[in-house]
């Protein structure tokens, strides 16, 4: 049966989450539509996707609503589905971050068995979602065909290792304004190549220092890059953000910046004075490093078959038929939530 379903989005990271799930909803011959507000209003996902306001999405009566969000518009018809924008990185306590459960969702499509279980539990206590292990949509591209994007990224290296650096927006976590100069002597030395990004949240002056390294041993990417600039890579260098768990993934070292819950899989340190040593050790990592990786990888994403989006699909497909049980109605708790929704888009109709 085909249908229309609409793609949520609030931030402009949202985009690579959206991309691969939009792909193969076209492939089945669905109609896909997006409406994007706040930090991604303006952006857009390429053709066929049609691109909506909030009038005409209510008036589209999706089959089902996909959001990298936190929230959702519960207004819109469909199901109401989670996709996550990004990994548990223990930035807050779970009651108020990755676990926190809204009352918006009729279902959590989770990315591995780190996530799937909590929110299991979770929902055989509160009985009004579903949760299914899907995998991430944003991570496709890592394990299949990406068109050349990670080659094209990786060319300008001309054979030299490759690191990747990422930072958070949240300033007391962010590594950016703490190593700008011990990646600038990095970069100087040009042993190595730099694929340089930050959070779209980062400060303007952030951005416009770290875009002042580009050259011939550097290139600042965009956020719409990051999933081929984590393919492309052979270490990445970051803090407390979700893209360290989607880089270790694909079981390559991480270096991180003051990291907020250290883990053994990660090569954490303090001062910035010992930038490369931690880099040399990354480029060499030993055996339990190596096993440390593949650990985590496997309990965050043990999906590597690059179809996560189909997954979501069919997970969504066997929900509205009615295979995941019968859901109990949203509680009152999240109809304040609700309301807000509403006066912060503007909408008071049915």
């Amino acid at each position: 049966m085909m249908a229309d379903y609409l793609l949520f989005a609030t931030e402009r990271y949202a985009l690579p989450i959206l991309q691969p799930l939009a792909d193969a909803l076209q492939a089945l011959g669905h109609g896909v539509h997006a409406w994007f507000v706040d930090g991604a209003a303006g952006s857009t996902l390429p053709a066929p996707v049609r691109m909506v306001g909030m009038r005409e999405a209510v008036a589209l009566r999706p089959r089902a609503v996909f959001s990298a969000a936190n929230w959702v518009p519960t207004f819109v018809d469909g199901a109401k589905v989670q996709l996550f924008h990004g990994f548990n990185v223990e930035k807050r306590s779970n009651e108020r971050g990755h676990f926190r459960v809204r009352g918006l969702f009729d279902l959590y499509c989770t990315q591995g068995p780190a996530t799937t279980e909590p929110f299991r539990a979770l929902a055989a206590r509160e009985r009004h979602f579903a949760v299914v292990e899907t995998g991430w949509p944003k991570l496709d591209p890592l394990f299949r065909d990406d068109d050349g994007s990670a080659a094209a990224l990786r060319a300008p290296a001309g054979g030299r290792p490759l690191v990747m650096f990422a930072s958070t927006f949240t300033e007391r976590l962010s590594a950016a304004p703490h190593l700008l100069d011990a990646i600038a002597a990095e970069v100087a030395r040009g042993d190595r190549y730099w694929l340089l990004t930050l959070h779209p949240k980062c400060p303007p002056e952030l951005f416009a220092r770290y875009r002042a390294l580009a050259g011939a041993s550097a290139a600042f990417i965009e956020t719409e890059q990051l999933v081929a600039a984590e393919r492309a890579a052979d270490v990445l260098l970051a803090d407390t953000t979700s893209v360290v768990s989607e880089f270790v993934v694909q079981r390559k070292p991480v270096v991180t910046f003051r990291n907020r819950a250290p883990k053994p899989h990660m090569l954490d340190f303090a001062e910035p004075s010992r930038l490369p040593e931690m880099l040399a050790q990354a480029f060499a990592p030993d055996a339990r490093l190596q096993g440390a990786l593949a650990d985590y990888a496997d309990a965050i994403h043990p999906l590597r078959d690059g179809r996560s989006s189909e997954r979501v699909i069919a997970a969504t497909d066997a929900l509205l038929a009615g295979q995941r049980g019968t859901l109990r109605r949203k509680p009152l708790s999240s109809l304040w939530r609700r309301l807000q929704i509403r006066r912060e888009l503007g909408y008071w109709g049915r």
